[in-house]
């Protein structure tokens, strides 16, 4: 325990260190985290180890999916400017890419155990989850994931992930399962489809995982749909018919109203020798170009939002969903735990006077035991005799209690997501000291109540702290710049980037 306290705190003061350097503001809200940590420790949501701090990405993440084929990689080499995936028609890589910063200019690949025992990494202890999902086979982490340092300024305080082609890998389950978690995490998914094929009937299965259930996610602004390799359109000038065929495609899918994104490689480009179609598309890929990559250069904002929603969903999700969880999952253990401590000693009672061992002379109103004659509390024998019914009434009690506890706590341990947090807690309330008759989870008070009534209005300053550093109300009259105008050199890379096109 003290063990995993102490890696706990390390691990916090390391992320502390590298945020001061990089976002002050981020290190206030790494200490409302570690609040909301104690609370939950107490509540015994949390081991000693745990930390809320290590189930987030502390910087913007933008992961990048699609099928093998679809121009993935081939994107990322041209924004990043270096080549540092490979490129094919055929499936190239087989594990999740993390691109970070080389911040010493040094292009370098490390294996996945660099991201699974980082904690500022998003992928955190991932090698525990693929061990539970691929348990059969004993695949281990560096099966599936692989870090990479880019010196390109682009991944400055960003982490961009490249996946493999959906449709190649050998572990596709684990692959698939791999990529929700991942898309939970980001901030932006830039999903890639494959322009050259229209109608992709050998894609349904993975076109059902990739784009079913968006429209219900409360974060559904965060994917878009980048139709690559439209050049291939050219011959034919038919990009219409082409977005408009994907459009019914995920249309049969539920999403008739997403938009598509439509690029291509510069490098990789088919020559378009008429003036007018290669104006179109040169125009095209320019605008929805420019348009992509604004949305990548919004993510550092957004993700400081993120961190703070998330802080605040938090503290919200332990008063409205865990404490009344913890408090019916009680109710209903003690209601067990008294039924079946009233069934078991009555049984015994029933027995014990069935058997002819104890009988009741009602003319005296005393109890009768064989052997010894009616029994006196006064007298050795039956203060000796009283001890054996409290030792045996308190084993079958704390028997049931500890039974009965197991049994509903395997079942709230698979109860799906924070189902363990719910059992670590149900299981702190139901140690024999605490008692049954309990009205209220241990560590439930006012003090806590106020604790977490506190971090919720911190994330609140925090949002007007943010606003007025990215959204300040023109009637305010404070002098914070607008992020336009804070970041006049992002907006002209932006600009840049999408001119490339047109010069080229």
């Amino acid at each position: 325990m003290f063990q995993a306290a102490r890696a706990r705190k390390q691990r916090v003061e390391q992320l502390k260190r590298h945020l001061k350097a990089e976002n002050p503001l981020l290190v206030d809200i790494v200490g409302q985290y570690e609040a909301l940590d104690s609370v939950a420790r107490r509540l015994g949501l949390h081991g000693a180890g745990d930390s809320y701090t290590a189930y987030i990405s502390w910087w913007p993440l933008i992961s990048v999916l699609g099928t093998f084929s679809s121009g993935k990689s081939s994107f990322i080499n041209e924004r990043l400017g270096i080549a540092v995936q490979r490129t094919g028609n055929q499936a190239v890589d087989d594990r999740f890419t993390v691109l970070t910063y080389a911040a010493d200019g040094a292009e370098r690949l490390l294996p996945g155990i660099a991201l699974s025992d980082d904690p500022r990494f998003p992928f955190y202890r991932i090698s525990e989850r693929i061990g539970q999902l691929a348990e059969a086979e004993g695949i281990r982490v560096n099966n599936f994931l692989q870090l990479k340092t880019v010196p390109s300024e682009l991944l400055r305080d960003l982490i961009l992930i490249d996946s493999p082609g959906f449709d190649a890998d050998v572990q596709r389950a684990t692959v698939l399962r791999l990529s929700d978690h991942i898309i939970d995490l980001s901030d932006l998914v830039l999903v890639f489809f494959d322009a050259r094929r229209p109608e992709p009937g050998a894609m349904q299965d993975t076109l059902t995982h990739l784009v079913d259930g968006i429209e219900q996610r409360h974060d559904s602004d965060k994917f878009l749909f980048v139709l690559n390799q439209i050049d291939t359109a050219a011959r034919e000038d038919n990009l219409e018919e082409v977005v408009a065929a994907w459009q019914r495609t995920l249309a049969q899918h539920g999403m008739a109203s997403q938009r598509f994104y439509c690029v291509y490689s510069e490098q990789a480009a088919v020559a378009i020798e008429e003036p007018s179609a290669r104006s179109r598309f040169e125009g095209r890929r320019a605008r929805d170009l420019s348009a992509v990559l604004e949305k990548i250069e919004s993510v550092r904002p957004a993700r400081t939002y993120r961190i703070v929603s998330t802080l605040q969903d938090n503290a919200v999700r332990i008063q409205t969903h865990w404490m009344p969880a913890l408090e019916r999952m009680l109710r209903r253990w003690s209601r067990w735990v008294l039924a079946l401590d009233a069934v078991i000693i009555s049984g015994l009672c029933a027995l014990l006077f069935i058997s002819g061992l104890a009988a009741v002379d009602w003319s005296g109103m005393t109890l009768r035991l064989a052997g010894l004659g009616p029994l006196d509390l006064h007298t050795i024998a039956g203060a000796v005799v009283l001890a054996v019914v409290v030792v045996i009434v308190a084993v079958v009690h704390f028997s049931t209690r500890y039974l009965t506890a197991r049994a509903l706590a395997h079942g709230i341990g698979e109860a799906g997501e924070g189902g363990e947090s719910l059992r670590r807690a149900f299981l702190k309330n139901t140690r024999f000291w605490h008692s049954v008759f309990r009205n209220a989870p241990v560590g439930w008070t006012r003090r806590t109540r106020r604790k977490l009534a506190a971090i919720r209005n911190r994330c609140t300053e925090f949002i007007t702290t943010l606003n007025d550093r990215y959204a300040v109300p023109s009637s305010s009259g404070l002098s914070t710049p607008p992020p336009e105008a804070a970041s006049g050199e992002t907006q002209d890379r932006i600009s840049t980037l999408a001119a490339e096109s047109v010069e080229k």
